[in-house]
């Protein structure tokens, strides 16, 4: 019976990363993978939805091209072709993962995992066999959540199934505003069909900060989008179609008639047949109960990722997966990872960011504020860009002026909102960042701005 250091049980964004940091530390590492290389992250959720963006993104910029003095003649949509090229990079990447792993020395089981005893896991591949591991890490991930009563069907679809339509939808129904749905409503109005969104919350976006999620349902609006919040619907599948019924408070206000229906409700965690009634392992709601190292009940036994609990996130899990094994293994210096610290992005078309507190938790957490805004149009780059709506938001501590939270919504706030992420690591206060040289002509410069605006030192709004 082989025997390791560590086992890890799936291959995802969490999964490999700490295969790959367990190695580096010099241990015999295995990685148990029932599917794919990268898991759902990289094969099918976080790159090839990017990929499909990017040509909705590009797809945006021809039909303004008009305005930046570039005539374009006839565009058409080949839907194939971009799923086609989204296909192929989540291929890229997947084989690049393999050869990391490699690499890296970590030995591969391709099969599905369970215990037989704390330190003991059975792995049902082409063959059956049984390895042994003196620490094992849990990163099975999660699956879309259904509706209750409603399974997956050629027209009612899962993320999965959204990246990889058999046809082009005229019409789309999309139950669910959280950052998995919005990408999917933007993707598809942005080629022409006809999208409405349901969302039993009173606002989209509801993990956002309250003045975001209604700036974007503006800008969504201005698209085309439709929404009914505060909501839910009822779905009949017909042959070429499905009916929705929506209600709110009890009483129907809609019959939609519409090609497709993506579901976004959110995922729940794989902790099924994993063995875990022979372990200490327990499991509350779905997902796998951890302490602030990411260890469950079972010592020598950790969990990590989507299986682990909120947020969904892949740089979570990543982070979680480097702690697990630097704590397994007794690395000096480790911080337990503070949920405040990691940041949310959402890549539609506006693009939308976060970290931290927003203001009303900000306030009800008891914290004086010191809130700051700042406009995109009042930023030059992002006028240049043809990109003037938008807007960053800070939050800060009127005592301490400790970086609370910040919120964008706007082009490339995806990428923005890791220059807040460092400051939040480094607990950083008004004074650095204003204290900070931006460069010009930058969207950085907003964050800058947002940060002089709370304390009324604004220069350019």
């Amino acid at each position: 019976m082989q025997n390791f250091d560590v086992v890890v049980i799936g291959a995802g964004p969490g999964g490999y990363v700490a295969a790959i940091r367990a190695s580096q530390l010099g241990k015999k590492v295995a990685v148990i993978e029932k599917e794919h290389l990268g898991g759902v992250c990289l094969n099918w959720g976080c790159i090839p939805t990017k990929a499909l963006l990017r040509s909705a993104e590009v797809l945006h910029l021809i039909n303004h091209a008009n305005e930046f003095g570039i005539e374009v003649g006839q565009v058409k949509v080949n839907l194939a072709k971009m799923v086609e090229r989204s296909r192929k990079i989540a291929g890229q990447l997947s084989t690049g993962i393999k050869g990391l792993l490699a690499k890296n020395k970590v030995t591969v089981f391709y099969g599905e995992a369970s215990f037989e005893k704390a330190n003991t896991l059975k792995i049902k591949g082409e063959k059956i066999e049984t390895i042994e591991a003196k620490n094992v890490i849990i990163a099975t991930g999660a699956k879309a959540r259904m509706l209750p009563g409603v399974e997956a069907h050629p027209r009612i679809w899962t993320a999965k199934q959204a990246m990889t339509p058999e046809f082009t939808p005229k019409s789309l129904l999309v139950i669910g505003s959280g950052a998995i749905g919005i990408e999917f409503a933007s993707f598809y109005r942005t080629l022409g069909v006809e999208v409405t969104v349901i969302e039993m919350q009173t606002r989209i976006l509801p993990n956002e900060d309250s003045e975001i999620s209604a700036l974007a349902q503006k800008q969504f609006e201005k698209h085309g989008m439709k929404f009914h919040l505060g909501s839910t619907s009822k779905l009949t599948l017909s042959k070429d179609h499905v009916d929705a019924v929506i209600s709110k408070d009890g009483k129907e206000i809609e019959k939609l008639k519409v090609d497709a229906v993506i579901v976004a409700i959110g995922i729940s965690g794989n902790t099924e047949n994993l063995g875990f009634e022979k372990t200490k392992v327990k499991i509350e709601k779905g997902q796998i109960l951890v302490n602030e190292w990411c260890e469950t009940a079972e010592k020598g036994v950790y969990a990590i990722g989507d299986v682990a609990g909120a947020p969904w996130l892949a740089h979570k899990a990543s982070h979680e997966g480097i702690l697990a094994v630097e704590h397994m293994f007794g690395v000096k210096g480790l911080h337990p990872i503070k949920a405040t610290n990691i940041p949310g992005c959402t890549y539609s078309h506006p693009q939308i960011a976060s970290i931290g507190l927003t203001e009303e938790k900000a306030k009800s957490a008891g914290h004086t504020l010191k809130v700051g805004r700042f406009p995109y149009r009042g930023n030059g780059k992002a006028i240049a860009l043809g990109e003037p709506e938008g807007l960053v938001k800070t939050i800060y501590d009127a005592k301490t002026g400790e970086l609370l939270g910040a919120h964008m919504i706007g082009a490339e706030v995806t990428e923005l909102v890791q220059g807040f992420a460092i400051g939040k690591t480094l607990e950083t206060t008004e004074a650095e960042i204003m204290h900070t040289i931006f460069p010009h002509p930058t969207l950085s410069e907003m964050m800058h701005e947002s940060t002089l605006d709370a304390y009324g030192k604004v220069i350019h709004y």
